[in-house]
């Protein structure tokens, strides 16, 4: 997308002082646990023959990613997820490599001159993998439950569609409660997969490990926390593009040993950090480092001490992370520094605001002292990342007065301390970004953002938000719209964004080089020989 670079306000950053704290609401955290051994073998209705029947398709792609939280797109738990689901699930739409919305199961669509009603027409003769028609009422059904269900997590995405109309078998009109012409691009990822009313009116429940969608593969096999067994779908809209007629996915290796892993077969394909890239060169894999709206981010929450007194705390801490270093040493140098929650080359990203929030110490040290800690302060520093960043941060508060004790909370519990129970000040994560950049500013900043613990809110970010809402997506203004936007937000909330995190992947050489998707990766084109 095209980067415009409108003049920025000479305003110094600022926080809000005084939290905004209400409820959850319908966000409520479903939580999932099946044992560590359950497995299970699920038909694939529709799913397609064997290998050895499916047009000489005999390879078998081996991913070393993660396993979904789970299955169900609504409960789903984790933003990384969408990679995983988005291999049995499709949507209305789909973002292509430059991030743009296009068909997939609706062939177009179009809004009225307001923007407050979207109307979308569906491809002709879709099934789910069961067989069961995708119509205009299997939509209306499978949106309204994201929106309505009790333990949907992207309730809160769907809240501003007013109705879901099925007009006729292939037609679906959504109405707005407000202008947004964000919604293609909002339902072409987890928000808007299209999931089976068949089987969620008769077994939501199962559907955490045995999806119900329409997407280019289905699951045959499933064993918890170890592997996923996937095969092609025939019947996907845009199977011709859909090389490879089996499909694994494991959970992500461990770093010392992704490389033997991948040269000894267990994966063909993997993601590795970045302390990896050499060995995986030198192993002789091909190596692919993917751009991506993955950013490092340190979460604060205003709700709890010692951020709750007085904002200038949290501002302190912004000037005291050396990001640099952490690039270099922590990510090994792979990524770009930013302080923002865009990467360059997105329409969200605004170059000038990269000069905000530079490594000062002394200026941390000043606003400690106006917050009535200038003899320093001490604070938990919360995580579920590997050793390496916390104890950088570590170190580097240390040197403008802030005592951290780093506090480790197991990664299967993260989401459920952190975001919905808010129990932790401070947390190291990563925000994976969204479709839709009015959805990742809500994630993020909304009063029931699931990443903003504090559920802290600008309402000058609210009202730039609902200008972007209101600008058509292909609109010569829409850059400058949504960068105003990121100012705004980057000035006056809390989380302090540290570096850009590609995704970087590890292949075999048999397999062919992986498409570029920003967002989501996908796969149509990808041959294993």
């Amino acid at each position: 997308m095209p980067i415009l670079r409108p003049s920025t306000s000479s305003n110094a950053p600022s926080l809000p002082g005084s939290p905004s704290r209400p409820g959850l609401g319908r966000r409520s955290f479903l939580g999932l646990s099946l044992g560590a051994g359950a497995a299970l073998a699920l038909t694939a209705c529709g799913g397609g023959g064997s290998a050895s029947t499916a047009g000489g398709r005999t390879a078998t792609l081996k991913w070393g990613w993660a396993l979904p939280t789970s299955w169900d797109p609504v409960t789903s738990s984790a933003g990384w997820d969408v990679h995983s689901l988005s291999l049995v699930y499709a949507g209305l739409t789909k973002l292509d490599l430059t991030g743009k919305a296009v068909p997939a199961l609706a062939t177009s669509w179009t809004y009225n001159t307001e923007g407050t009603v979207v109307t979308f027409t569906l491809r002709e003769g879709q099934k789910f993998s069961d067989g069961t028609p995708i119509d205009a009422t299997a939509v209306k059904k499978s949106l309204e439950r994201g929106r309505d269900y009790a333990k949907s997590l992207v309730a809160s995405q769907l809240v501003g569609v007013k109705d879901v109309t099925a007009v006729d078998p292939g037609t679906v009109r959504l109405t707005l409660a407000a202008p947004d012409f964000q919604v293609p691009a909002l339902l072409a990822g987890k928000t808007g997969m299209i999931v089976n009313p068949k089987v969620f009116e008769s077994d939501a429940a199962g559907l955490a490990t045995r999806p119900a969608g329409s997407g280019p593969y289905t699951l045959v096999s499933y064993v918890q926390n170890a592997k996923a067994v996937l095969r092609r779908n025939p019947a996907y809209w845009d199977a011709d593009h859909i090389k490879i007629e089996n499909f694994e996915i494991y959970p992500l290796p461990e770093a010392s040993t992704v490389v033997a892993a991948l040269t000894s077969g267990q994966y063909n394909v993997a993601q590795i950090p970045g302390s990896q890239v050499e060995a995986a060169k030198a192993a002789g894999l091909e190596v692919q480092v993917i751009p991506s709206m993955v950013v490092a981010v340190l979460d604060l929450n205003l709700g709890k001490a010692p951020f709750d007194d007085d904002p200038d705390v949290a501002l302190a801490v912004k000037y005291a992370i050396d990001r640099q270093e952490l690039l270099r040493t922590a990510a090994f140098g792979h990524g770009e520094v930013t302080v923002q929650p865009f990467p360059q080359g997105y329409a969200g990203h605004d170059d000038a605001l990269d000069k905000l929030f530079p490594y000062d110490p002394e200026k941390a040290k000043q606003l400690l002292a106006k917050a009535g800690h200038a003899d320093g302060l001490d604070l938990t520093l919360s995580t579920s990342t590997p050793e390496g960043v916390p104890e950088l941060i570590q170190a580097q508060l240390k040197k403008v007065g802030i005592n951290v004790t780093i506090d480790t909370v197991p990664q299967t519990q993260a989401t459920q301390l952190v975001y919905i129970q808010r129990s932790k000040a401070l947390f190291v994560d990563q925000f994976a970004g969204r479709d839709s950049a009015t959805q990742a500013f809500q994630v993020l900043f909304g009063k029931e953002g699931l990443m903003n613990p504090g559920r802290t809110v600008s309402p000058e970010l609210e009202k730039a938000l609902d200008v972007v809402r209101r600008t058509p997506l292909d609109s010569a203004e829409y850059p400058a719209v949504l960068q105003k936007a990121t100012g705004i937000a980057v000035r006056t909330m809390p989380n302090v964004f540290l570096y850009t995190v590609p995704r970087i992947l590890a292949r075999n050489t048999k397999v062919s080089e992986i498409p570029a998707y920003t967002v989501v990766q996908r796969f149509e084109g990808v041959t294993v020989a």
